[in-house]
C-alpha cells in the first residue's frame, strides 16, 4: 500500500511522491494488502492452488468471528415469566432474522439459602429452599445488553437475580485467518512441487531450504514477508514443505533444523499471481467497470 506506515504530510517527491500525484490527479487509492491475504479466494488460497492443496484451512486464525450477540440465560417463577419475559423481548431480546420474542423455556428446580437479613420473594431467610422455576434462554444483540439485563433485574420478583451471558462466537461462514495449511490430492515431493509453483506464478528461479527429494504430505503457505512470522505454526502443524515470499537466514534454518522444506518465491512473486484472479472476480461482479493490470508491475528483485 502507499500509506504503510504512519505519515505526518504529504509532498511531489520522495516517498510520498505517489499519493501526491494520485491526489492531483483525483485517483482514489484502495489496497485491501492483509485483507486479501485472509480473504476467501484471496492470496494465500492463490498461492495454495498452484500447489494443488487440498482440505485446506487458515494456518493462523483471526477474530473476525467475534461475538456479536449473547445467549442470556435466567431462572423465572412460572407464574412472572410472561412478564420477565416480555419486558426483555420489549428491550430488544429475542430476535433472529426477521422474527422477534424468539426464546426456549424448560421446567426445573432451583434452590437457595438467603443469608440473614435478606427479603427473599419465595420462603423465609437462612433456609433451604427449593422453588418450580423456568429456565430460559434468549438471544441479545451487543449493543442491547445493557438495557436487557436492567430490565431484567426491574421486572424479575427475586431480590438477586440469577443469569449467565454466553458470547455467541459460532458463525455460519468459515474460519478466516492468514495463511493456508492443507493436504495433497495425490503422491509429491517437494521437487515436484517447486515445479508447479514456478510454472504458476511465472518465474524460473524459487530459494529453497532443505531437501527436495522428500515425499510431502502436508504443505503451508504464507504470502508476503510474514514467513518468518508463521513459521512455528507450520511447524506446530507438521508441514513437510512451507512456500512464502520471504524468510530470515536464521528461520530458515530453524525450519531444516525442524525438518522443514522452505521455498521463498521473492515478496510480491508469492502475491502478484493473485492479480489477474482478482480482476477476473471483480470483472464477473461489476460487468460495466473496467479493470485493468498494471503492465509495468514486477518484482524489484531479480536472481542473476
Amino acid at each position: 500500500p502507499p500509506i504503510f506506515d504512519a505519515i505526518k504530510r504529504v509532498t511531489s517527491d520522495g516517498s510520498t511522491e505517489l499519493i501526491h500525484d494520485a491526489i492531483r490527479r483525483g485517483v482514489a487509492i484502495y489496497s485491501p494488502h492483509t485483507a486479501l491475504d485472509v480473504a476467501d479466494g484471496g492470496t494465500n488460497d492463490v498461492l495454495a492452488d498452484a500447489v494443488a492443496m487440498t482440505d485446506r484451512r487458515p494456518l493462523v486464525l483471526r477474530s473476525s468471528n467475534s461475538s456479536t450477540h449473547h445467549k442470556l440465560v435466567t431462572f423465572i417463577p412460572p407464574e412472572h415469566f410472561n412478564i420477565v419475559s416480555a419486558a426483555l423481548f420489549s428491550h430488544g431480546a429475542g430476535r433472529i432474522g426477521a422474527y422477534d420474542s424468539c426464546g426456549f423455556r424448560t421446567p426445573g428446580i432451583g434452590t437457595f439459602r438467603g443469608d440473614p437479613g435478606t427479603s427473599p420473594a419465595v420462603g423465609r431467610a437462612d433456609r433451604l429452599e427449593s422453588v418450580d422455576e423456568l429456565r430460559f434462554e434468549t438471544i441479545v444483540p451487543n449493543e442491547h445488553l445493557e438495557r436487557v439485563i436492567d430490565a431484567l433485574r426491574r421486572h424479575h420478583p427475586y431480590e438477586e437475580v440469577a443469569f449467565d451471558l454466553i458470547p455467541l462466537t459460532a458463525s455460519p461462514h468459515p474460519p478466516v485467518g492468514i495463511g493456508r495449511i492443507g493436504k495433497l490430492p495425490g503422491d509429491a515431493t517437494a521437487e515436484m512441487l517447486i515445479n508447479m509453483l514456478k510454472r504458476a506464478i511465472g518465474i524460473d528461479r524459487v530459494l529453497v531450504a532443505g531437501p527436495t527429494d522428500r515425499l510431502v504430505k502436508r504443505v503451508a503457505v504464507c504470502a508476503g514477508a510474514c514467513g518468518g512470522d508463521l513459521l512455528g505454526q507450520a511447524i506446530r502443524q507438521r508441514a513437510d514443505l512451507y512456500i512464502t515470499g520471504e524468510i530470515r537466514h536464521h528461520d530458515a534454518l530453524r525450519a531444516i533444523r525442524a525438518g522443514l522444506t522452505v521455498v521463498a518465491t521473492l515478496h510480491s512473486n508469492s502475491e502478484r499471481i493473485t492479480l489477474a484472479r482478482l480482476r477476473d472476480r471483480l470483472q464477473s461482479a461489476l460487468p460495466d467497470v473496467r479493470f485493468s493490470l498494471a503492465a509495468t508491475d514486477r518484482d524489484p528483485f531479480t536472481i542473476a
